[in-house]
């Protein structure tokens, strides 16, 4: 299975990217995916679903630990992949 996650961390910083933000494109650049997309308001990233999963609990623990107050992210099935966390 193919997974696509949405996420933001907050609260936001205009001037400057904070801390947990930092962190959470640390997390998903360095995982196991196959597209990341960072940007200011929103970043997206996908893989197998294993991949995903793993980068989102990093994520989690990671950016709320670098001071993030709410992780916002949303998780979809965007396809089958040739039987990866398939059971």
């Amino acid at each position: 299975m193919r997974l696509r996650v949405e996420f933001t961390t907050e609260p936001f910083d205009l001037d400057e990217a904070p801390q947990h933000a930092l962190v959470a494109r640390e997390v998903v650049e360095g995982a196991a995916l196959d597209a990341v997309d960072v940007g200011p308001f929103g970043n997206t990233a996908e893989g197998g679903a294993d991949a995903v999963l793993t980068a989102v609990d990093a994520l989690l623990r990671k950016s709320l630990a670098a001071g993030a107050t709410r992780v916002s992210l949303q998780v979809n099935v965007i396809g089958e992949s040739d039987g990866e966390g398939q059971k």
